[in-house]
């Protein structure tokens, strides 16, 4: 089963030289500086690097990261502040709020903004990968997998480094707990999304398949909450596409336990459910026509016309024929002395139809 995942923008950054005349006096000192910049040129470019794969990103991460820690850590293991932390100045972008950087002379705030990006890397190769026609098994699992590694970093940037920026983030940032806890939601609820395409591969329980959705809707309804004090000019398309994806696994969750009510011969207790489910169906569509229109950050994408969104269009239809088709056949053994007056009466099935229904 194919993907689609909504993705805001990489953070940007100017340039850093680790240029320290003066400071870096000696051989092995030089060194560090040279492979602090050249790590970190390295890292930059495989974010944009379509054939980067996980093993690659942690490589170049684990090598950056370790060498900026001389600029984070005391030598001695000291509670004392690294003399090194404010000798050099990073600029960052803001993933939502356009072009305009933001500076600090932290070296905290360049291990939380490229941590950042790392974390929005495994998004994005999630994305890339959950996208194809015919995912396997394995890459499913490499989906999932890297939906958990980008949820961990943000809540460990959230938790560790960040509270320890000089300077406050401010109102709508990247590191603003507001939005570092949406990435956070997303991500489970996206990962989620491939267990969810995995029962229905398997076949499992529709009792199962209803209760995951639901319980995948509610996450994305958390995350669009999470998002409702920003403002629209930067998130809307971003809370479209969460609101758009709650109303579709509702969808979901409605249509398989119609299909759970179904298997219990509870036909009328069935129809109802699915026709809830061809409401939020209905609404998800509406979002998704939405979401197309609005300007902002994130993917251009026009969802409706994705394969894993017209599936389910068929499978409420298919499913809610079935059922129908089930109470004719009881409203027919019921009535079968008066066969013939039921159906030259179109009025009178109507009202016995939604009598056996909705009783």
């Amino acid at each position: 089963m194919t993907h689609w995942f909504h993705r805001n923008p990489l953070k940007a950054t100017a340039p850093v030289q680790f240029n320290y005349y003066g400071v870096a006096t000696t051989p092995a000192s030089s060194k560090i500086c040279n492979d602090l910049r050249l790590s970190r040129t390295r890292l930059l470019e495989l974010f944009t690097d379509l054939s980067c794969n996980p093993e690659m990103m942690k490589n170049a991460t684990d090598l950056y990261f370790s060498l900026l820690q001389g600029f984070v850590l005391s030598l001695d293991d000291s509670s004392q502040e690294c003399k090194l932390r404010y000798i050099q100045n990073f600029k960052w972008t803001d993933t939502l709020q356009g072009h305009v950087p933001c500076a600090q002379q932290d070296a905290v705030f360049e291990l939380v903004s490229m941590g950042f990006n790392v974390a929005l890397w495994y998004t994005k190769y999630a994305s890339r990968l959950a996208g194809k026609e015919d995912i396997t098994e394995d890459e499913a699992k490499d989906v999932h997998r890297s939906l958990k590694i980008a949820a961990g970093i943000f809540k460990h940037l959230k938790e560790c480094h960040i509270p320890k920026l000089i300077t406050p983030v401010e109102k709508g940032r990247d590191l603003e707990a507001r939005l570092i806890d949406s990435y956070i939601i997303q991500c489970q609820a996206e990962a989620q999304e491939v267990t969810i395409a995995r029962a229905i591969e398997l076949k499992h329980n529709p009792g199962l398949i209803a209760a995951l959705a639901y319980e995948t809707a509610n996450f994305y309804q958390k995350a669009d909450q999470t998002l409702s004090s920003l403002d629209p000019t930067y998130a809307g398309k971003w809370r479209k596409y969460l609101n758009l994806k709650s109303c579709f696994y509702m969808a979901y969750a409605y249509c398989y336990h119609g299909q759970t009510l179904l298997a219990s011969d509870k036909c009328g207790e069935a129809i109802r459910s699915l026709q809830e489910s061809e409401k939020f169906f209905a609404k998800a569509e509406a979002l998704c026509k939405e979401y197309g229109e609005t300007k902002g950050p994130g993917t251009t994408a026009k969802p409706s016309g994705h394969l894993f969104f017209r599936k389910l269009g068929s499978l409420i239809k298919n499913t809610l024929e079935k059922s129908s088709c089930r109470v004719t056949i009881h409203l027919i053994a019921v009535n079968k002395e008066n066969v013939g007056s039921v159906f030259n009466t179109p009025t009178v099935f109507h009202r016995t139809w939604k009598t056996l229904s909705f009783a």
